[in-house]
């Protein structure tokens, strides 16, 4: 770490503490060559999470984009939106958490719907008529028969 005092690249760590929310590293440091002592903070970087859509195009991950199709699925349900913030949130830091630096907009709606239908079994049957864009009452008929055989 290079000193703002002094220029030299030699300091030692005096103090380490992590911030309230644990993202940050806050480093107090002292210059070998002048004594002076400064404050540096580490963050890790996070890679911009990149979705390839089914037509082949690709764009930056949009948890507004998930947030608005589960309102739709959700509409007259008594489901709080603080936990549709958590499942949000939860979608989001499992795809971080694979590192993979692009996924699919098919594994992102699997994903939604693998915790949705823990939440409210009716949003997701709506969630999964447009997600899988459901054709007829047949194919409805079918994952209603599936969403039942799990229980």
């Amino acid at each position: 770490m290079k000193c703002p005092f002094c220029s030299n690249l030699n300091s030692k760590v005096i103090d380490s503490r992590t911030t309230e929310n644990n993202t940050t590293i806050r480093r107090r440091r002292e210059c070998l060559e002048c004594q002076e002592r400064f404050t540096t903070y580490e963050r890790y970087e996070k890679l911009p999470l990149m979705v390839r859509k089914k037509d082949g195009t690709r764009e930056m991950f949009a948890e507004d984009k998930i947030l608005a199709g589960l309102y739709k699925a959700c509409e007259k349900r008594s489901i709080p939106s603080e936990e549709l913030n958590q499942l949000v949130l939860e979608v989001k830091q499992e795809l971080q958490n694979r590192m993979d630096e692009e996924v699919t907009s098919d594994e992102i709606g699997k994903l939604v719907m693998k915790k949705l239908k823990d939440l409210d079994q009716v949003a997701y049957v709506r969630f999964a008529s447009v997600y899988r864009q459901f054709k007829d009452v047949e194919t409805f008929k079918k994952e209603l028969d599936r969403l039942l055989e799990d229980e």
